[in-house]
Order: C-alpha cells, then structure tokens, then sequence
C-alpha cells in the first residue's frame, strides 16, 4: 500500500481566490452605495482648493498675569472662537490651536471677511445682567390678532433635567421656557427694567409700556421699541439669533439688550450690566457628593466684584420669576441664567447648581473663566485664497497626479508586460477605495481634502505599485529556480508578504508620527499617507493575490507567453521539458556492450 504523500496544505486563497475577491467587490459596492446615499459625491475641499481666509492669532499676556498662556486658556479661546465663527452661519471652518501661544482659524468662502476678522481677533465680552423678561425662542404672536394667553414667565426651565435649587441655582442649559403674551411681556419688561434704570411710564390700557423716552436711559431703545422688538425677535432662526448676538455684544453695559439663549429655545430682555466678566477671579466645576447636588459650579470673584455680585443678588432676591434671575452673556448670547434664592451672596464665592452633567458643568466653569481671562490675542497674520487660485492648485494636483501615474504605467507595461493589467487593476481598485472613503470622511469627521492631502495621494501611487512589484519578482524568482507559474505563485507569496507588511508597516508609522506632532494642513498629508498604506495592504491581501492566482491557470500566463511579462526565455531561462523514455539499444550498442 503506497505511503501517502505529504506537503503543505495549499492556503485557503490558492483554493478558493473567489472568496477574497467577493469581500473587496462587496466593499467597493456599500462604499459606493453608502456616498450616494449620503447625498455626497465629491470629497470636501479645504480652505487652500476651495477658497477662503485663514487667520493665525497670537495669544498675548494682559498686564500683570504674566503665565497666562497655557493649554486650558487656549484651548478654551479655541472654543470662544468657534461659538463666534458659527455664529457667523459659517459651517466647514476650523479653529485648532499651533504651538503654544497661536490659533488658526480657517473660513471657506461665502463668507464676510471682514466681519469675520472683527470677530476672531476680539476678546470675549462676558456679563452679569439681570433678566427683565424671557419666553420661548419663536415669535411672539400679534396681540391684536390673537388671544393673550392668561399666562406668566415662569422661569422653570432645564431641558436636561434637573429643577433649580441652590444659591444660586441654574439650569444646566441655560434655556428658559416659559410662556408668555404680549402683555404679560410688558408688565414685566417695565418691572424689570424699572429695578435697575428706573425708567418711567406706565403700561397703557393694552397692556402695552409706554415709557417717555425723554426720561429712558440714555442711548437704550424706549420700552415701547424694546417690548416691540422683543416681540417680532425669533430665536429660532440663525440669522437672527447672529443678529441678536452681535448687538447685544456691541451694546454698553449701561443699556438693556435683547439675547437669545445658545440653542435659540428662550429669548430675553436684559438689565443693565452690574457685574463684568473680569470681576470673575475664578470658575470651576465640582462634583458635590455631600448634599446629592451633583455636578456644580463654583464661582469665585475678586474683591470689586464680590460687592457688586452681592448688590446685585440681593436686589434679585426679592423679585419673583423670571426678575429673580440674571443671565450669563457671553458675547451676547445667554449660556446660562440661573436663579437667585437665599438672600444676597456676600463673600465673593456663588454656586450653581440645577441638572448640570460633569461636561455642562466644566463647559459653564470654561465660560466663566474666559471672562476673566487674562489672554488676548492679535491677528499675526491673514492670508486670502480666492476659489479661483484653488481651483489652479487642485487642478495642478490633479495633472501632476496623472503624470506620476501615467509614468508608472508606462513602466509597468515596458518591464512586466501582462502583469502591468494586474498592477494597473490594483491600482484602480485602490483608487475607489481611496476616492469614497475620502467622500464618506467629509460629513462624517469633517475631513477635508486640501493641498497636502493630495500631494499624500500622489505619494501613495509610488509606495502602492512597490507592493505589486515585490511580489512580482518574487514570482519571477521562482520561475528563474526553474519552477511553473503555479507553484512560483504561492512560493512566492510568503516571502513577498512579509516584504510588503514591513514596508507598509514602516510607512503608517512615519504617517502617524507626523500626524501627531503636526498641526495644520501637514496633518492631511498624514492622514491620506496613513489611509491609503492601510488600503495598500488590503487590496494586495484580497485582491492582488487572488487574482495572480486565478491567471496562473489561464495558459496565457500559466504558458509563459512572450507577452506575459513571466516567459522563461526572457528570464534567463529554459523553460521545463518533459522527460523523454530512453530508446531501446540498437544492435550496434548491444555489440559494443
């Protein structure tokens, strides 16, 4: 009985390549179906392609706060200029700190510049002002044509939550949602402004204030105008709740405003201003266990704010809902109005508390902060790109890309032949893989597609072909050794994979590096170098290796044709004979035997 025979077993992709082959074809298919789905079908393009403005602020000191310039005041200035640059309607713009002591901040086109400039170069404005009146976001509906609800602020209000309790005690969102009409609106309007200016007039049979404006405080609206403007402001739209912003921002302390909270849910008539946001020495956030308040935050203010505060909260204390209130304003949007409860709050220390969740709390703390905060900055440098110049960069990308693939190409084609399908195949495939998950990357992490990432795109053509062209002459070094296709194609396969993992192994680590320690546009070049290292191992593994197995049965190949780019002659070698059987001895050679 013949002894079996024994070798390696042949790899599950020898066997069946077809496998591998369906998983790259499934995923191109959902990547594909996913970026039509997704309504995007171009990646999203950077500020250098698509135009626009880039800012680079340098942070400065204020006199005496010497190291102010550290990781938490930056990074909290990053998130200051990013509520103004959205408060400008700007999506797709990036705010990111470099180095240690800059910000950059990027803004597509489409948008105002100046205004823009106005905005990220100023320092943050933050107030204390007592709330005269607040209702929901929306319109306030026409007295005269609709019935006024029998209804008053209530000042309840915590949409994550939590009912406010302390001293003081504040919703976590700063949202106020109350229902009023507009003659409610009035009543406390003028009693809310009557407590800190004193303005005079008396509500008219409407319900209506009618202030003499002789007697209104200097450079404010009349309570007439304020009660009608507070009426027709509707905070659930963008644009006007930017609008609101930026005039209660330019407004002085000194006169009434109207604001809208961050979420454009509750709009407000505000006070003046007693208490500014550089009379807060401090702000944190602290998990109170004791007395189950949870999450809150701390305010400390120095001693010429611990005074005014204590004024204040004791004037507020002895209203009722919502004029027992004073909003946190920050660049003229509300973030916060919590409600004073016990008493004026002597000692220059105030809590808040009321539903706050740990990162409303430190969101609320960082607020606070800011407005002391002894940072200011100044625009280093301003450079405007206008689509136009893009659109040369891109395409420029673009035709340097073309060259630098058609160049691999042609090689190909000269040294490998019929192999050089199979390179340019791959490569195709990567290509979509590449392109749709750039596109898909866009809306889902915001990546853009700028300058850099493209020159990373580039590089990637060079660093892929060197995948398929070890593995190539691995194969050729089998065939050299005097073996057939089939078996120079998995030989050759374990000491090419291990070349391949190496190298691309090395390359995601260079990208990764780079994309840590680097800021800014370097970090696109990264990102794309990384990517498409990691696509380059997964179109050899389930694609490249697959399909080399499938033409090695093909006799185009498997024959060693001229024009395969695998033919033994043009290897340096002879190609396999077959054995033939001796000849029989002839009468000659028996006699000679």
């Amino acid at each position: 009985m013949a002894a079996p025979k024994k070798g390696r077993r042949s790899s599950g992709s020898q066997g069946r390549p077809g496998r591998a082959l369906a998983v790259i074809l499934i995923a191109i298919v959902a990547l594909t179906g996913g970026m039509f789905v997704s309504g995007h079908t171009t990646p999203r393009l950077g500020i250098d392609l698509a135009g626009g403005t880039s800012f680079t602020l340098e942070a400065k000191n204020q006199p005496g706060k010497p190291n102010a310039i550290n990781t938490d005041n930056m990074n909290t200035a990053v998130g200051i200029i990013e509520r103004r640059v959205n408060g400008l309607g700007v999506s797709e713009a990036e705010v990111q700190t470099q180095g240690e002591k800059h910000i950059i901040v990027n803004i597509p086109k489409g948008t105002n510049a100046k205004q823009a400039r106005q905005q990220v170069g100023t320092t943050a404005q933050l107030y204390f002002r007592p709330v005269a009146t607040t209702t929901s976001g929306q319109k306030t509906p026409d007295p005269s044509s609709t019935p006024s609800p029998s209804a008053s602020a209530s000042g309840k209000g915590d949409d994550k939550g939590g009912k406010p309790s302390g001293t003081p005690s504040a919703s976590s969102s700063a949202s106020s949602s109350s229902s009023a009409s507009p003659s409610t609106q009035g009543r406390a309007l003028s009693e809310g402004l009557k407590a800190d200016k004193k303005p005079s007039g008396t509500p008219s049979p409407s319900n209506t204030p009618k202030p003499d404006p002789s007697k209104s405080p200097p450079g404010s609206a009349s309570q007439q105008e304020l009660a009608k403007q507070f009426a027709n402001l509707d905070c659930t739209k963008p644009a006007a709740r930017a609008a609101a912003a930026d005039k209660a921002a330019n407004a002085k302390p000194s006169d009434p405003v109207l604001a809208c909270s961050e979420k454009g849910d509750s709009k407000f008539v505000l006070g003046p201003s007693e208490v500014e946001g550089t009379d807060v020495d401090d702000a944190s956030a602290v998990f109170e266990s004791q007395n189950g308040a949870g999450w809150i935050v701390q305010l400390d203010f120095n001693s010429k704010g611990s005074k005014k505060f204590a004024k204040t909260t004791g004037e507020l204390t002895t209203k009722q809902s919502p004029q027992n209130r004073f909003a946190i304003v920050l660049d003229g949007e509300v973030v916060s109005d919590p409600e004073v409860t016990q008493g004026a709050i002597t000692g220059g220390r105030a809590t808040i508390s009321g539903g706050f969740t740990q990162q409303s709390s430190e969101d609320l703390a960082n607020v606070l902060s800011y407005g002391a905060l002894p940072l200011s900055f100044d625009i280093a440098d301003e450079t405007t790109v206008s689509a136009a110049l893009g659109g040369e960069q891109l395409d420029a990308g673009l035709v340097a890309g073309a060259i630098g693939l058609a160049l691999v190409v042609i090689y190909l084609v000269v040294y490998y032949r019929g192999l050089a399908l199979v390179a340019m195949a791959s490569l195709g495939v990567s290509a979509i893989l590449t392109y749709t998950i750039m596109v898909l990357l866009g809306p889902g992490i915001g990546f853009a597609l700028n300058l850099p990432a493209v020159c990373g795109a580039i590089v990637a053509i060079g660093i892929t072909a060197d995948s398929f062209i070890v593995y190539f002459e691995r194969i050729r070094d089998e065939i050299r050794e005097g073996r057939s296709l089939r078996p120079a194609v998995e030989r050759g396969w374990p000491r090419a994979r291990r070349t391949i993992l190496v190298s691309d192994f090395v390359s995601f680590l260079a990208a990764a590096v780079l994309y840590i320690v680097t800021v800014g546009k370097v970090q696109g070049f990264a990102f794309t170098l990384g990517l498409t290292t990691l696509l380059d191992v997964a179109v050899v593994f389930l694609f490249t290796k697959p399909l080399m197995t499938i033409l090695a049965r093909r006799p185009f190949f498997g024959n060693g044709h001229s024009w395969s780019g695998l033919d033994p002659k043009r290897l340096g070698v002879a190609p396999p004979l077959r054995r033939r059987r001796p000849a029989a001895p002839g009468p000659a050679d028996t006699k000679e035997a």
